[in-house]
């Protein structure tokens, strides 16, 4: 007999997260559970073409669009962890001062290059660049990391001097340092969410799943990542 397994996709901001809490599913007797990370805009792509996965994890936003077009189960919005945007440059380079949003603003405007992602985070970062009303002036040294590849490692190999991506990506990227989350008065906080995908089989297994990921039992496990208990 065939074991049974859960598929899911996520965008990669929560890849080593939800890497970690299938693993502690699984030993705890639930099933076997694949999840294959992508960029968020492509994940949310496949989703919505009919590519046939048990649940998807994304930004609430991009949740709540599926939802709204029939391709995620509306009841079954899980909020999983809330994502803090962090600030990096390449290890050994100069550390800016990001403690104020002035200084932040200093930082942003001295920088050759400066990295961000797709997604919300890198939305709400433009945004902010317009608030200060610089976007003009650093629109030529902005730098868009590919859908998959990590910010941290354009920062680490010296494409972009300053980079801006979720916290939990940047923790563990080698060749990097983290100079801190983003200053009071402009952070950037992701609430990612999980849903059923209405294309499953598999509905109840995954919103046990869901429940678990949600629960108490999985709250270090996402500190230990670099987010928070939704």
């Amino acid at each position: 007999m065939q074991t049974p397994k859960i598929t899911g996709i996520s965008s990669m901001a929560t890849r080593q997260v939800l890497a970690k809490l299938a693993a502690a599913y699984r030993q705890s007797g639930g099933v076997e559970v694949s999840i294959e990370s992508v960029g968020g805009v492509d994940a949310a792509r496949r989703v919505q073409a009919g590519e046939v996965f048990d649940f998807v994890v994304l930004a609430a936003d991009a949740i709540a669009k599926l939802i709204a077009s029939g391709q995620v189960l509306a009841d079954s919005r899980t909020d999983l962890v809330r994502s803090t945007v962090a600030i990096a440059v390449r290890a050994g380079s100069a550390r800016p001062d990001v403690g104020s949003e002035d200084a932040l603003r200093r930082a942003v405007l001295a920088a050759r290059t400066l990295g961000y992602s797709t997604g919300p985070s890198g939305t709400e970062l433009l945004q902010l660049f317009a608030r200060w009303g610089i976007a003009d002036m650093v629109r030529d040294r902005i730098v868009q990391a590919p859908p998959g590849v990590p910010v941290g490692q354009l920062v680490a190999d010296g494409a972009v001097e300053l980079g801006f991506q979720q916290f939990s990506e940047m923790l563990h990227q080698p060749g990097i340092e983290v100079l801190g989350t983003m200053p009071a008065g402009c952070e950037i906080v992701t609430t990612f969410s999980g849903g059923v995908c209405t294309a499953t089989k598999q509905a109840v297994a995954a919103r046990t799943l869901l429940a678990f990921m949600h629960s108490p039992a999985a709250a270090d496990a996402k500190r230990r990542h670099g987010m928070e208990p939704a």
